[in-house]
């Protein structure tokens, strides 16, 4: 257990730093957005409401894993909770990071996959799939996105935006800017005419690659 509440306090400070880098990136804007690592039992994820800025590690919640009640918290925790305890009971996610980044939100409003435009989105799994629109919070949309984030490690939400993640927070927080590259690629190109595809076979080509010659994908 002290070994838990350790993990706990470095990850609250890891959370805020991430939480920051992506309001200076333009990944999130004001209080939009939240992210969360999960920790044996434990999930710790950022609280509703409160300005990236003025957020402090103490201010994070812990709830539990199994039924989502509130562990400890001094402010209550982000009203997208469901979602990110759905995808940690669906698979082996330990960091989750959901934004509402421009070019991935846009991408989501007219596509049902984000295609095979650049080997890069091999890091993410392959194609990544657009989850259905359901009201933000809600148990069906939490249904929706575990769904499309299986085999994958990111998945675009209808009207909405994106959800990454990742074996380590800075694995998930990584896969998120990747995913908003990917999608502001598309949308450029997408201008021009009917954006090029590779296959499935090129893109394990790349994983061959990477593997023989060190490249991280």
């Amino acid at each position: 257990m002290h070994d838990t509440a350790a993990n706990l306090d470095t990850a609250r400070r890891e959370i805020v730093e991430v939480c920051r880098r992506m309001l200076h990136s333009g990944l999130v804007t004001g209080t939009s957005g939240n992210v969360s690592v999960r920790i044996a039992d434990r999930v710790l994820i950022t609280p509703s409401g409160l300005d990236y800025d003025d957020m402090a590690p103490d201010d994070l919640a812990v709830l539990d894993l199994h039924d989502g009640s509130v562990v400890e918290a001094t402010s209550p925790p982000s009203s997208e909770a469901p979602l990110h305890l759905a995808v940690y009971r669906s698979g082996e996610a330990t960091a989750v990071v959901h934004t509402h980044s421009p070019w991935a939100t846009a991408l989501g409003l007219v596509r049902d996959t984000l295609p095979r435009v650049h080997y890069a989105i091999r890091a993410l799994g392959g194609p990544v799939r657009v989850a259905p629109y359901a009201t933000f919070g809600s148990a069906e949309l939490a249904e929706h996105v575990a769904r499309a984030l299986q085999d994958r490690r990111g998945a675009l939400m209808r009207n909405h935006g994106a959800v990454t993640i990742g074996t380590t927070l800075a694995e998930a927080a990584a896969n998120a800017e990747k995913l908003e590259w990917l999608c502001q690629l598309y949308c450029r190109a997408a201008r021009l005419g009917e954006p090029a595809e590779l296959t499935e076979a090129q893109l394990d080509d790349v994983t061959r690659s990477a593997e023989t010659t060190g490249y991280r994908l």
